[in-house]
């Protein structure tokens, strides 16, 4: 069996106590960093072993962990923050599960960006998720393609690309779009600046350096 276990995105008391129960039960945790999760495993006294799991060994680890979830054991796969599978690479395993038979149980809890969506005043009765653009590649089709899209966008951001993004944003879809960015959710800093694009441009642009990750949420093409 594999288990997907949501872990909180900054406040540590945001995880359920399924996901606790779980992550103690469990025969391996595989984590995309095992320091960044050793934090809350501590912080829960939770001593089950870890291993790796990441973009950059998912191909080769997959099958060793499939191998172990065949021959009985049960595994929970976390991220660094959120809900495995959004955004990493908790896609290629489950599909691996899939093809292999495993059953895959996925547990509800804490990901950035329905908070950031609540919270930014832009209508949530339908929008689309599009996770990180492109860096290189694509990203100005993807751009073009999204500025006409009618439904709230919601995007995640690294916090030194921000500005970058904030003004890809504003060649495309134009400066008085309504946008906000969520900043640092469930942190001692948490901020949500809402305005038009160049307004909330203008806010993150006099930082010194923006930190935390970012969620942008850009109101729909009329």
């Amino acid at each position: 069996m594999l288990y997907l276990v949501p872990t909180p995105i900054g406040n540590l008391d945001d995880i359920t106590y399924r996901a606790v129960r779980t992550l103690r039960e469990v025969d391996l945790i595989a984590c995309e960093d095992t320091r960044t999760s050793g934090v809350l495993l501590d912080h829960y006294d939770i001593d089950t072993p870890t291993t790796a799991y990441h973009e950059h060994n998912e191909h080769d680890k997959t099958p060793q962990l499939v191998t172990r979830m065949r021959a009985g054991h049960d595994i929970a796969l976390i991220s660094d923050a959120g809900s495995p599978g959004i955004s990493d690479p908790g896609f290629y395993i489950v599909r691996a599960c899939r093809d292999e038979g495993i059953d895959v149980q996925p547990l509800p809890g804490p990901t950035a960006l329905v908070p950031a969506l609540t919270a930014s005043a832009l209508p949530s009765d339908r929008f689309v998720f599009e996770g990180f653009l492109p860096k290189k590649k694509g990203r100005q089709t993807r751009l073009q393609a999204l500025a006409s899209e009618p439904r709230t966008m919601v995007f995640y951001e690294a916090p030194y690309r921000l500005l970058r993004t904030l003004d890809d944003f504003i060649d495309h879809f134009g400066p008085d779009r309504p946008a906000a960015v969520a900043r640092e959710l469930t942190k001692t800093y948490e901020e949500v600046e809402r305005g038009t694009l160049q307004e909330v441009r203008s806010y993150f642009g006099a930082y010194d350096q923006v930190r935390g990750e970012c969620v942008i949420v850009v109101h729909g093409a009329d």
